[in-house]
């Protein structure tokens, strides 16, 4: 986008639907896009240049970094899509809600994506469709191979973790695989798919726990990892020794509100 086209933008921006409540003392915006239910919290003063976070799924979670974003003048997104993994059918939802923010209420033109579980699915699917589009990523314990999770040792002779049988299921259907071999076969998951976010130098923090039995770590960030620093990337991990799937996040939430608070402000 151009600079006289973004300024444009801030110009016609038009407000946000009329608040429908508050989440922790900020106002709630509640409105359909495309037969979708998008959430957006305003900040009580928005920063300069309408800075924006958008969760990938488990809105409202451990909720302190998006408190300390709000104060720092950001918005919180959210579209609910659930059930969809990260697939065609989201990204595509995803870029009509995308649309209405930038083009109509004169959000940013680059977001910061938080992918908490199966959201690292929806952001990192996201942003390798659309990397110009994205400021940073934050995965807290992310699925980032289907193979992984849902899959899981059930289905995936290398796999360690739980899986999820009904979830399963959904993905292959959703993604129309025939057959298990067809999904284990798949080449179109973040893991395989990095080479994208590091050309747009796309910063990512993942927060994990390294006894995750659910999403583990060395199926999912550890590999991750090494694969995007030998394309240039940057990437930090902090490991919670002796943690699960949960709890999620940081007690001290501050490397997190710094990570977004840094990328996506600019």
């Amino acid at each position: 986008m151009s600079i006289c086209f973004l300024s444009l933008i801030l110009i016609a921006a038009d407000p946000l639907p009329a608040s429908k409540g508050e989440w922790h003392g900020f106002a709630k915006h509640e409105f359909t896009v495309g037969g979708r239910n998008a959430t957006v919290v305003s900040p009580k003063s928005p920063a300069p240049g309408m800075p924006w976070i958008w969760h990938g799924e488990f809105f409202g979670h451990k909720p302190a970094p998006d408190i300390a974003l709000l104060k720092k003048g950001f918005h919180i997104v959210y579209l609910s899509v659930p059930d969809l993994f990260g697939s065609p059918e989201a990204t595509k939802a995803w870029d009509a809600l995308y649309d209405r923010l930038v083009l109509t209420h004169g959000f940013a033109p680059k977001m910061g994506l938080v992918g908490l579980s199966r959201g690292g699915l929806y952001c990192y699917h996201y942003a390798i469709a659309h990397p110009d589009r994205v400021a940073c990523i934050y995965g807290d314990a992310p699925v980032c191979d289907l193979k992984s999770w849902p899959g899981g040792k059930p289905v995936w002779s290398m796999g360690t973790g739980k899986g999820s049988a009904g979830d399963w299921n959904l993905v292959k259907k959703i993604y129309g695989w025939k057959s298990n071999e067809e999904g284990l076969a798949w080449k179109g998951n973040p893991v395989d798919n990095l080479a994208p976010l590091a050309k747009a130098k796309i910063p990512l923090l993942h927060v994990v726990g390294d006894a995750d039995d659910v999403v583990p770590v060395p199926e999912n960030t550890e590999v991750i990892e090494p694969r995007y620093k030998a394309l240039g990337g940057n990437i930090q991990v902090i490991h919670k020794p002796g943690v699960g799937h949960h709890p999620h996040g940081l007690d001290d939430p501050t490397p997190i509100v710094e990570f977004l608070a840094k990328y996506a402000g600019k």
